[in-house]
């Protein structure tokens, strides 16, 4: 979809007991923010700009009851909800898990409806939002089944994508999730991505393997060479330039995930604990594979600092920038795609 003007940026407000509405605020703070894009936050003005008088912080605020009320070069406020309730940073509550999943169901509602072109979603904390209508584990499984597709988990930053095979499971039952049709699909839905969202012709994609030393052949578990193996080989013969399974300790230490444009790593901490190390305060969670652009922070609600004005809104920032883009690049993909010849003969 096309729009006139900047692209429109809409944000769940996440747990407001943390410090996601802070770096949100101190995002937008920033003027040309709003000449980039036009945010449209999805909470209670009132509550907003409490927040933002207690932090100190200049933001624009512009409350709105409908989304075509909104105003370019102000941060839009949309009231999801009238009534007040007691903010009390760093404190867990039931109460406000249940607003972070009004916000969040407005949001998605909204970018189903087109009203706005992508979505960022502040922390929430997976505790507090679950209840007897909301049982997800968190955003990503919520999106996957109100936006369509299947999610990927994808962790960017500048040349460094690294991608899930499971994510939010105990690890004891990561081997049991392995299996070779998930690592086939993980696999191509990763190189789906990296051609529509971020035109690369011909993605170079490394796989990890599962265990120490990736088995060592057998020595140390045999999922890599009896699952991951055979997956690998079997895509590089239909053409994909896929490699591996690679050990995940030396993989990163010694730099050789520069020579990929993405890494698929088997479980949660394998794939985030290098990220986070190489990137964090300016890295974005991606969840590709969706029919609508969603990114978030790399970080969670930081009950720990919350109300106190130190908050870095490096990941936030980051996170409306790979929006934008992706959202720009995957429309500009979706064009060639769709008139193919037309494109190539206004080309020549």
């Amino acid at each position: 979809m096309k729009r006139e003007g900047n692209i429109i940026v809409g944000i769940s407000i996440g747990d407001l007991n943390g410090i996601g509405s802070e770096v949100v605020l101190k995002t937008f703070e920033d003027s040309r923010m709003l000449e980039l894009c036009t945010p449209v936050l999805f909470a209670n003005v009132k509550q907003l700009s409490f927040i933002k008088k207690n932090l100190e912080l200049g933001a624009p605020l512009q409350g709105i009851d409908q989304i075509d009320q909104l105003v370019p070069g102000k941060i839009n406020v949309l009231n999801v909800w009238r009534e007040g309730f007691d903010i009390n940073f760093g404190n867990l509550d039931e109460k406000v898990g249940k607003y972070a999943i009004k916000s969040l169901e407005a949001a998605t509602k909204a970018l189903q409806n087109d009203q706005i072109d992508v979505l960022v979603t502040a922390p929430i904390h997976k505790y507090n939002i679950q209840s007897e209508t909301f049982t997800f584990p968190g955003h990503t499984s919520y999106l996957e089944k109100e936006l369509g597709g299947t999610a990927l988990m994808f962790m960017i930053h500048d040349n460094l994508r690294i991608g899930l095979l499971t994510d939010h499971i105990p690890v004891q039952e990561v081997a049991a999730h392995l299996t070779p049709a998930l690592l086939r699909d993980r696999i191509l839905l990763m190189h789906k991505s990296l051609i529509q969202d971020f035109a690369i012709d011909r993605p170079r994609i490394a796989v990890l393997g599962l265990n120490p030393h990736a088995g060592d052949q057998g020595v140390i578990g045999k999922e890599d060479i009896e699952i991951i193996q055979p997956v690998v080989n079997e895509l590089f013969q239909e053409g994909k330039m896929v490699f591996g399974p690679y050990p995940a300790d030396g993989f990163f230490g010694n730099r050789q995930y520069e020579q990929f444009d993405a890494v698929l790593a088997m479980y949660h901490d394998q794939g985030l604990i290098p990220f986070k190390t190489l990137s964090f305060g300016s890295g974005v969670n991606f969840t590709a594979g969706l029919s609508k652009i969603r990114t978030s922070p790399d970080h969670g609600t930081a009950f720990d600092i919350a109300g106190k004005g130190l908050a870095d809104n490096g990941s936030f920032r980051e996170a409306v920038y790979a929006a934008i883009d992706l959202f720009r690049t995957r429309a500009e993909y979706n064009e060639i795609s769709a008139k193919p010849l037309k494109i190539k003969a206004k080309q020549l």
